[in-house]
């Protein structure tokens, strides 16, 4: 068995989730890395090296996520962590409105693909007494006006308060990443004025890093144009 702790990571070939991987395997972690993009997961593999196992596949489709998981198992031994990152924005904000087709496809990812990461990582994660992490958002935990994305997040944080639940049974702990505006691909355009990736990998990696008797809820982070602008 590889001594490294491993973790799961969905949406990890751009963004939040490459910031992650890279931030993880810097703190002596292996990685899976879930996307859709071959290319792009080809790329961090080369760049990581055997630390990164890239597996192409869509996180709505529950035997991608299962091959993943058994894969990263098959190739590293064990399952520590597994993060559901993968998320979508809506395209036409509002819901009057708002495109239908793509309110299905959050739901698929940001709700179905969460699940899903959950459902197929579990049994693992039990064995080890691991710890499940899924990204929120502050969309998450205020009104906004007609938002359906918001209110896919504010789905992730109900129910990941409820996993929570059901994995402290077994010792297992369960954390929502919750960030602000992230200058991230997820936009069409730039967002200088957002938080950056390797910022919310920071969080993710300080829940992970914590005591087994201590469990991290949940951990939000906004931007604070100002204070980026001060010198050290």
């Amino acid at each position: 068995m590889d001594s490294r702790r491993t973790i799961y990571i969905t949406g990890a070939s751009t963004g939040i989730g490459a910031a992650t991987a890279r931030a993880a395997v810097a703190q002596g972690w292996a990685v899976v890395g879930l996307a859709r993009s071959k290319a792009r997961l080809g790329a961090l593999a080369d760049e990581l090296g055997d630390a990164f196992l890239a597996v192409a596949g869509d996180v709505a489709a529950q035997a991608d996520q299962a091959r993943a998981v058994e894969a990263g198992i098959e190739r590293f031994g064990r399952l520590d962590a597994a993060f559901a990152n993968a998320g979508l924005g809506a395209s036409v904000p509002g819901t009057e409105a708002g495109d239908p087709e793509n309110w299905r496809q959050m739901i698929d990812v940001n709700i179905w693909g969460a699940l899903l990461t959950a459902k197929v990582a579990l049994p693992a994660l039990r064995g080890r007494r691991g710890h499940f992490l899924v990204t929120g958002s502050r969309a998450g935990r205020v009104s906004l006006k007609g938002s359906v994305y918001g209110a896919t997040k504010w789905f992730v944080h109900g129910w990941a308060a409820n996993l929570a639940e059901e994995m402290r049974e077994w010792g297992g702990r369960c954390t929502v990443i919750a960030p602000g505006m992230v200058d991230t691909p997820f936009f069409d355009s730039p967002r200088p004025e957002g938080l950056r990736a390797e910022d919310v990998a920071r969080a993710v990696l300080y829940a992970l890093e914590q005591p087994p008797g201590m469990a991290v809820g949940e951990v939000t982070l906004m931007p604070n144009p100002a204070g980026a602008q001060e010198t050290p």
